[in-house]
């Protein structure tokens, strides 16, 4: 699994091996619909895996009508739209 962090928040299961300024506990919601597991936040970036409704994405962080955090079976951490996840349940 590549490890949740960026230079602003980090994982909070990471917390005894990196240091960051914010630390995030995983928010579990489910892909609603398809969508693009982007590198970055930008809508342009590379797509590193497509998402398939009902699968599990960890949120980390939600700004900009952007989520980052990990797609738990592909164990990818990345960029998707907010607007394509709905609560777990």
């Amino acid at each position: 699994m590549h490890d949740a962090v960026r230079r602003d928040v980090a994982d909070i299961r990471l917390a005894d091996r990196v240091f960051a300024p914010h630390y995030a506990a995983p928010m579990p919601r489910r892909i609603a619909v398809q969508a693009s597991l982007l590198a970055t936040g930008a809508d342009e970036s590379a797509v590193l895996e497509m998402l398939r409704p009902g699968e599990i994405f960890e949120v980390l962080d939600l700004a900009g009508g952007k989520a980052w955090g990990i797609a738990v079976a592909h164990t990818l951490v990345g960029y998707i739209d907010a607007a394509a996840l709905e609560p777990a349940q």
